[in-house]
């Protein structure tokens, strides 16, 4: 089927979250487009997918999918693990966010990028080295994330 002939619907998270995460503990692995702004500049809203398995052991450096609070769902880098506490940090964030392990319900196995076909697996090289520059950045992460957006503002940039 031609591109142009793909229409798509967009689905509150409310209610397709829950359908992913029935999926998931189904075994199946499932493909959705992002939204929102808490992984940029990688990923980007409405552009990007992420393909998710069901999080069996994830791990800190994994970018997971959780529920922080009943039906509030995020897509975040898990960064500590404290015995049944998960701390979560979004790589567009500034500040963490928390939840149980047991509420950590997928990990990404990769993701596609600006409409390429192909996916950055999270086992990858390319991820790996991004995964170690962007989260020793941290402490300058604000200016980072700030010249980015202003670049996009002020359409010097157009991600």
């Amino acid at each position: 089927m031609p591109q142009s002939d793909i229409q798509s619907i967009e689905i509150a998270n409310e209610i397709i979250i829950p359908e992913i995460i029935r999926l998931l503990n189904e075994g199946h692995t499932t493909t959705f487009r992002v939204k929102g702004f808490s992984m940029r500049p990688f990923l980007e809203s409405n552009r990007d997918s992420v393909l998710l398995a069901k999080a069996e052991a994830p791990k800190v450096g994994d970018a997971v999918l959780a529920e922080i609070a009943p039906k509030r769902y995020v897509l975040h880098r898990l960064i500590a693990i404290d015995g049944d506490k998960a701390t979560l940090l979004g790589d567009g964030n500034l500040s963490n966010e928390y939840c149980r392990m047991s509420d950590i319900h997928g990990v990404a196995l990769g993701f596609y990028r600006k409409g390429r076909t192909t996916l950055d697996s999270t086992d990858g090289k390319k991820w790996k080295r991004y995964s170690y520059i962007w989260t020793r950045l941290y402490p300058i992460r604000r200016y980072l994330l700030g010249i980015y957006r202003r670049l996009i503002k002020y359409k010097i940039y157009k991600p």
